[in-house]
């Protein structure tokens, strides 16, 4: 799999899990892919402050990506 399609199964994986996300008032975005197996997000909106969105970042996100992209090692959120 090359480096676009690895982005496009990416997004595949955030655009299923997005509207889980949307609907408790929260967001994602996709910032990068680091060596093929990095993949760092940002949560926005509500999610930035909910209590458990770590818990939401590796049972939710990070096994949808690694769904569509098993090579992913971790997935890490970015607060800006």
């Amino acid at each position: 799999m090359n480096s676009e399609e690895l982005k496009l199964n990416v997004e595949k994986a955030l655009n299923e899990i997005r509207p889980f996300l949307q609907s408790d008032g929260g967001d994602i975005n996709l910032l990068s892919i680091d060596d093929d197996k990095l993949v760092k997000v940002q949560l926005v909106g509500a999610c930035t402050s909910c209590s458990v969105n770590q818990m939401t970042l590796k049972s939710g996100v990070e096994m949808t990506i690694k769904k569509y992209a098993p090579q992913i090692e971790k997935v890490i959120n970015v607060e800006k």
